[in-house]
């Protein structure tokens, strides 16, 4: 059953009275995008952003948020709230500043009823709302509707995300306790200042992004354990996974130069560093909870990568060879490998390391004459899986 999601955006920063904890900087991304994010991949069909002021980030995050495809608004007050809540279903509501695993988010999306995460009383809750001499709230809910309208009829001035929860309290909510290790480990936390912000975004990094498709041949062997190794840095330098792939897609193009003039080695080594930079591009994507794009951009790099192969053979061969590497290359990134072990699926940047060596030893029509026989290898171990 869908769901939508209040988020509070209200409290300043710790570094700053001016600056709203919602703007903080998190996982390439401001910190109320995120939690928005973490809301959509758990179920919830549109966004609803409790504001007492509408600052440039706030609206910028809502643009981008938007440019993505997520229902996002911006409340300002009690009445609008009435109004855009749904009377149908639940809501799930999340903290202002508040940073929870998106395990737990998940758990909540699932919920029935009325349901608070809470914490047990200590020095690692410190920061969160206590709720009894024993517990405190870890910063997200499940409200129902009865008991967010019954709320809102009395709420007056009242900060609403308290009051929901006390009022929930009261009336029996079902209780999710986290482990002390999520608290300490930094998967469950409230950010009030940037430098609190920076070091929960590494510890959700250490624990990776969420589960995405697996890629086969070099790109799952190779490719991906380089990409996560980079990415972190990356996001902590706030570098936009845009301008990775940009960087991808240039690189790629200029590496077609070396093999116009007959370098095909140091060609093939740039078009492979330049899927590199694009598998980083989708890890950082992945991290921030962005959807990787599925539009030309995406499989620009590859292409150019082709297009290369295509050029360094200058036969026949070679575009066969360019054709079916797209061939198995939609099928990977489609799912549609029949659940093939990676070593079996002979993608774009596995041909491409093997003409680098090839080519470094002035071979590459050998190069491409076994690569061709790997990818029709692959694509027969696609169809027999698929029959199978």
């Amino acid at each position: 059953m869908s769901f939508a999601a209040i988020l509070s955006a209200n409290r300043a920063t710790g570094d700053s009275p001016g600056a709203l904890r919602a703007g903080l900087h998190f996982a390439g991304q401001t910190l109320v995008e995120y939690q928005a994010r973490q809301a959509t991949q758990a179920g919830a069909d549109r966004i609803m952003i409790l504001v007492s002021v509408i600052t440039p980030a706030l609206s910028q995050a809502v643009d981008r948020l938007s440019a993505d495809g997520i229902a996002v608004a911006l409340i300002r007050d009690m009445v609008s709230m009435v109004r855009d809540a749904p009377r149908d279903s639940d809501v799930l509501l999340i903290a202002d500043g508040a940073v929870v695993s998106q395990a737990h988010v998940d758990a909540l999306g699932t919920a029935d009823g009325d349901t608070l995460l809470v914490t047990d009383d200590s020095r690692a809750s410190a920061p969160f709302e206590r709720i009894d001499a024993g517990q405190r709230w870890a910063g997200i809910a499940r409200i129902s509707p009865a008991l967010l309208f019954g709320t809102l009829d009395m709420i007056g001035d009242w900060d609403l995300a308290l009051t929901l929860i006390r009022a929930a309290v009261q009336k029996g909510a079902r209780r999710i306790t986290v482990p002390q290790d999520d608290l300490l480990e930094g998967r469950v936390a409230i950010v009030e200042t940037q430098q609190q912000a920076d070091l929960v975004a590494s510890a959700v990094m250490a624990a990776g992004a969420p589960a995405r498709q697996i890629r086969g041949g070099i790109d799952h062997y190779l490719l991906a354990p380089l990409a996560r190794m980079a990415s972190p840095a990356l996001m902590r330098m706030q570098v936009p996974a845009l301008q990775v792939r940009i960087a991808a897609i240039a690189l790629a193009a200029i590496a077609l130069v070396p093999i116009e003039l007959q370098w095909p080695g140091t060609g093939f080594a740039l078009l492979l560093v330049a899927l590199l930079l694009a598998e980083v591009s989708d890890r950082l994507d992945s991290l921030a909870l962005r959807v990787p794009p599925s539009s030309w951009t995406g499989f620009a790099a590859p292409t150019l990568g082709l297009i290369g192969i295509v050029r360094a053979g200058g036969t026949p061969l070679s575009v066969d060879l360019a054709l079916i590497l797209a061939i198995v290359m939609l099928a990977d990134r489609w799912r549609k490998t029949g659940g093939l072990r990676p070593w079996m699926i002979f993608t774009p940047a596995s041909a491409l390391l093997l003409l680098v060596l090839f080519g470094s030893a002035g071979a590459v029509a050998l190069g491409i004459r076994a690569a061709m026989l790997l990818a029709i290898a692959s694509i027969g171990a696609i169809v027999l899986k698929r029959s199978a």
